[in-house]
């Protein structure tokens, strides 16, 4: 039997030393720095929106930008300090003593013969879907969308609102992709690295303000255009729990049927029901979502 409290404060040492390693451009191979990778990126998304802005009258420093790109650091890092690499580490355990510690047998497709292009998009299509799917899953319960709302609380869009949520759904999608990754064999942490560093860019792209929907292309891949209703404070009759789930991909939600754009949508109001009294501070949104919330109230 593992010793779950032994690996909880191991991990999180370990990842207090690769943070620092990050930092401080320790890191080797260089393409594993997250940190100086979510820097740039933002830079460079941000940089577009002001070059390019969809709603000109919004400010280059938008409403909660600061504290939206706090949120991202504290998603990214605080958070994964304190606990979640422990959790994800302490998961992967479980996992692993559950099925006696080869999870390669319960795998449904054995990737490791196939070509490295077929691997990679198998793993990202995969991983994709159950990310789609767990975000339907949000929206549709109602002890689940209570912690999503912190990500709807955003009223004015831009590429920070991306990695505003509440910390609870790392706790929610961790197992989700693990099991998915259970499911593929034939992973390999390469593989992570692209998809993850894909996945951040085309989410920063989809939050940010620039009139972007890839002509041909948003058939397949999630959008500002396609996001933005996402966030729509009026839901249709037709979709009562919300619409266009994509994460990065938006195939998932015409294959389902929860696509839905109806015009531009570049001033729609953006929320939910009696937003205003919802918390609007830092502290006030992480430590939601565990009851009723004050909109519900």
């Amino acid at each position: 039997m593992a010793n779950y409290g032994e690996i909880f404060v191991q991990s999180f040492k370990d990842f207090a030393t690769y943070t620092w390693n990050e930092i401080t451009f320790q890191v080797d191979p260089w393409y594993v720095n997250y940190f100086w990778l979510l820097v740039v990126l933002s830079l460079v998304v941000w940089g577009l929106e002001i070059a390019f802005p969809w709603r000109k009258d919004q400010p280059r420093i938008r409403k909660d930008f600061w504290m939206d790109a706090f949120f991202m650091f504290f998603n990214f890092y605080i958070f994964k300090l304190i606990i979640f690499m422990a959790f994800s580490n302490v998961t992967a355990t479980f996992f692993q003593e559950i099925v006696g510690g080869d999870i390669s047998k319960f795998a449904l497709l054995d990737m490791s013969h196939f070509p490295i292009w077929a691997q990679l998009l198998i793993f990202f299509l995969a991983t994709d879907f159950i990310q789609w799917f767990t975000h339907v899953l949000l929206h549709r319960f109602n002890w689940l969308w209570r912690f999503h709302k912190v990500h709807h609380s955003v009223k004015q869009m831009g590429f920070a609102a991306h990695l505003r949520y509440h910390w609870m759904e790392n706790v929610f999608y961790t197992p989700m992709k693990y099991i998915a990754v259970m499911l593929i064999g034939g992973f390999t942490p390469e593989m992570a690295y692209i998809v993850f560093y894909f996945n951040i860019a085309i989410g920063h792209l989809n939050h940010a303000n620039i009139a972007l929907d890839y002509g041909p292309l948003k058939y397949i891949l999630n959008n500002p255009k396609m996001h933005i209703w996402h966030h729509a404070k009026e839901l249709p009759k037709e979709h009562p729990h919300g619409m266009n789930f994509g994460i990065t991909l938006s195939i998932w939600d015409y294959i389902f049927r929860t696509n839905y754009i109806p015009s531009d949508g570049r001033d729609i109001p953006l929320g939910f029901d009696k937003i205003e009294k919802y918390p609007k501070k830092f502290f006030g949104l992480i430590f939601s979502g565990f009851g009723k919330t004050p909109d519900e109230e």
